[in-house]
């Protein structure tokens, strides 16, 4: 299903860069946002608004895809990843076809050991 205007929906011809690995259910896509480096986002191909709308065969694949885009990362040598999905727009969800975060994590950057939880709490605290 293709839902019009859906920049992720890849029949309505909206995205600007092609896909950097493809699976049977999911594209794996370079992050516009160049803050952080390197960072990708697992799309399925159907038109879902969040991860609890995949399919069971589509989970079934996405293992698949997600040793596919650990392996696109190796060349990089990452230390370790921070993977997150945002749900809604009180979520933080902006476009709103499912799309998993997935961002390459280095030993020495500024925010080595934090994680997810460590963004919330800075920001609780402002």
């Amino acid at each position: 299903m293709t839902v019009p205007g859906c920049r992720f929906c890849r029949d309505n011809g909206l995205l600007i860069d092609e896909p950097l690995l493809e699976t049977r259910h999911f594209y794996l896509l370079a992050s516009r946002d160049p803050d952080p480096p390197l960072a990708t986002m697992i799309v399925p191909h159907r038109h879902s608004e969040n991860p609890f709308e995949i399919s069971a065969e589509e989970w079934t694949d996405f293992n698949a895809t997600l040793a596919a885009t650990r392996e696109h990362y190796s060349r990089h040598k990452p230390d370790g990843f921070t993977l997150g999905w945002n749900v809604g727009a009180v979520g933080g969800q902006h476009v709103f076809h499912t799309h998993l975060h997935v961002i390459p994590r280095f030993a020495g950057e500024p925010l080595e050991g934090k994680g997810i939880r460590n963004a919330f709490r800075e920001a609780l605290q402002r």
